[in-house]
C-alpha cells in the first residue's frame, strides 16, 4: 500500500519538478562543500559551493521555462520550488558566508535574519499566488526581491575567495560591537534580507 502511494506521488511529478529537485540537490551539495572546507581548508571547496549555487539558479530558471513550455504547473511544483529555493538561495549562501569567515556572533544573527527573511518571502509569495489564483487574476508583480537574487551575494563571495579575502583577510576586516565580533561584509546579507521582505518594492513578473 505504501509503495503504491510512493509510485502515485512520482507519477504526479512533471518534467519541471525534476529541474526543481536538481535545484535542491545543488543546494545540499553546496552545504556539503562548505562543511568539507571547514574540515580541510582547501579553497576549491568554496569555489565548488559557489558554483553549485550558480547551477541551482540555472535549474531554477529552467523549471519555470519547462513548466510554461509544457503548460504544466501544480501546487506540488510550487511547494517544491519554495523548499528548494530555501536550501539553495537561503541556507547555502548563509553557510558559504560563515565558511569564508563571517562567523562572529553578530554575523550569525544577521545570517539567520537573512534566511528567515527568505523563508518569509517565499511563504508570502505562495499565499499571494493562491489568493490571486482564486480570483482568476494574474500576478503582475511580486513584493520584494526574489530569493534567487542571493546569487549576487555568492558571486561577491566567490570574487573575494579568488582574491584570498577570506578568514582574517576578509574584506572590510572585523569590528567589535560590545563583546561580539561583526564582519561588515555580512551587512550585504542584512540588506538582501530586508529587500526580500519589503512591501513597497515591486518586482514585475516576467
Amino acid at each position: 500500500m505504501k509503495q503504491d502511494k510512493h509510485l502515485s506521488m512520482i507519477r504526479n511529478f512533471h518534467l519541471a519538478d525534476w529541474f526543481t529537485l536538481g535545484n535542491a540537490a545543488c543546494g545540499v551539495g553546496a552545504l556539503f562543500a562548505v562543511m568539507t572546507y571547514l574540515q580541510a581548508p582547501d579553497v576549491r571547496h568554496l569555489f565548488f559551493a559557489c558554483g553549485l549555487v550558480a547551477l541551482a539558479f540555472v535549474f531554477d530558471v529552467f523549471d519555470g521555462y519547462v513548466a510554461r513550455w509544457r503548460q504544466q504547473s501544480s501546487l506540488l511544483g510550487r511547494e517544491l520550488d519554495s523548499l528548494a529555493d530555501v536550501i539553495s538561495f537561503g541556507v547555502a549562501p548563509a553557510a558559504i558566508a560563515y565558511g569564508v569567515g563571517m562567523d562572529g556572533l553578530w554575523d550569525r544573527a544577521i545570517l539567520i535574519y537573512f534566511v528567515v527573511c527568505g523563508v518569509s518571502r517565499l511563504a508570502r509569495f505562495n499565499v499571494t499566488a493562491e489568493i490571486l489564483s482564486q480570483g482568476r487574476d494574474k500576478v503582475k508583480y511580486f513584493e520584494g526581491t526574489p530569493i534567487p537574487s542571493s546569487l549576487l551575494l555568492v558571486i561577491v563571495i566567490a570574487i573575494a575567495v579568488g582574491n584570498g579575502a577570506i578568514g582574517d583577510d576578509i574584506w572590510f576586516g572585523v569590528i567589535h560591537v560590545g563583546p561580539w565580533r561583526l564582519h561588515p561584509l555580512v551587512l550585504m546579507f542584512a540588506v538582501s534580507g530586508s529587500l526580500m521582505i519589503s512591501r513597497t518594492l515591486h518586482i514585475p513578473k516576467l
